[in-house]
C-alpha cells in the first residue's frame, strides 16, 4: 500500500479549509498568501508627504520613517496575525513574493530619493514640491502591491525600483 492511499481526501479538504479559514481571520488573502497590512508601511510614508504643505512639522517625521521589507515589517508589527502572515509569505508564490517585493523596492526607492531629497536646508516650497512629486508616483505603485497582494495582477515583473525613481527625477 502506497503512503498516498492511507491519507483521507476529506482530512486533506478539511485541513486546507481550516488553513484559508485562519488565514483569512487574520487578514491574510488565502490565494495568495499575502496580508495588506504591509501597505500601511508605506501609506503612512505618503500620508507624512501628502501633510507636509500644511504641515512643515512632519517634515521630520518623514525624515525618520525607515524601509522595511515584509518579512521586517510583521516582526516588528503588533498586527494579531503577524507570525502567520510571515508563515503564509514563505508559503506563497516566489512570483507573487518577487512582484510584490520589487514593489516594495520601488517605493522605497522612490521614499528614499525623497529623503534625499528633503534633507538639509532647502526651502518648505521645495520640500513640498518633491513630497508632492513622490506621493503622485507612489499612489500607483500601492494600488499596484495591493492588486498583488489580492491576486489580481498579472504576473509579469513590474518596472525596477531604478526605472521608477527616474521617472520621478525627470517630472521634477
Amino acid at each position: 500500500m502506497k503512503y498516498q492511499d492511507c491519507i483521507d481526501a476529506s482530512q486533506v479538504g478539511a485541513a486546507a479549509a481550516d488553513g484559508a479559514a485562519r488565514l483569512v481571520e487574520a487578514n491574510i488573502n488565502p490565494a495568495t498568501g499575502l496580508a495588506s497590512d504591509y501597505l500601511n508601511h508605506f501609506n503612512e510614508a505618503i500620508m507624512l508627504l501628502e501633510m507636509l504643505s500644511s504641515c512643515p512639522d512632519c517634515r521630520g517625521d518623514f525624515l525618520s520613517w525607515q524601509p522595511r521589507s515584509y518579512r521586517e515589517h510583521f516582526q516588528a508589527s503588533r498586527f494579531k496575525g503577524r507570525l502567520l502572515a510571515i508563515e503564509a509569505y514563505n508559503a506563497a508564490d516566489p512570483r507573487l513574493r518577487q512582484n510584490l517585493d520589487t514593489l516594495a523596492d520601488a517605493m522605497t526607492a522612490v521614499l528614499e530619493a525623497a529623503r534625499l531629497a528633503m534633507q538639509g536646508e532647502i526651502p518648505q516650497h521645495a520640500a513640498v514640491a518633491v513630497a508632492e512629486d513622490a506621493a503622485a508616483t507612489l499612489r500607483p505603485l500601492i494600488a499596484l502591491a495591493g492588486a498583488v497582494i489580492n491576486g489580481v495582477a498579472a504576473t509579469g515583473a513590474p518596472a525596477s525600483p531604478q526605472a521608477v525613481v527616474d521617472g520621478l527625477m525627470k517630472r521634477a
